[in-house]
């Protein structure tokens, strides 16, 4: 097991935080619409990976308290990029759906941003380009743990 207290392991750990941070402070940078926060956009992000949600499980998803998802929800709404739709089973919840308009938003958001991190892996040798691919999934397991 990895000792994270010091020496190498604690260093990794340390360098691995200080560039994940940084190079998600340039990729926020990226942004096609301006008027959106960053969790305005993260919880976009979440509708189109795991599809409709209600309020509550996005709340969840996002680490947040339901009444500031709710309060989210209804700005995202009122800018046209999510529905709301009665709850299938529990007519006392509804349920969040993003729109086209939020779709085509995520899509440009997504070429940007790819294009972004393309322009940087270019300064990349093929040794730093193999391990990066390479450490992607991991990266992203990371991510939903």
């Amino acid at each position: 097991m990895p000792d994270f207290s010091h020496g190498d392991d604690a260093a990794a750990v340390n360098a691995l935080r200080s560039a994940v941070m940084r190079l998600s402070r340039r990729l926020k940078h990226q942004r096609v619409d301006e008027s959106l926060s960053p969790t305005e956009m993260s919880v976009l992000g979440t509708l189109a990976r795991c599809g409709r949600a209600t309020p509550g499980e996005l709340a969840r998803k996002e680490h947040v308290q339901p009444p500031s998802m709710t309060r989210i929800v209804a700005l995202l709404e009122a800018k046209g990029l999510v529905r709301l739709e009665p709850h299938p089973d529990d007519r006392r919840q509804k349920v969040v759906t993003q729109t086209e308009q939020a779709e085509a938003m995520l899509e440009e958001s997504r070429r940007k941003r790819n294009a972004f991190l393309a322009s940087l892996v270019e300064g990349l040798d093929e040794d730093e380009w193999a391990k990066l691919r390479a450490a992607a999934p991991v990266l992203e397991k990371l991510a939903h743990l």
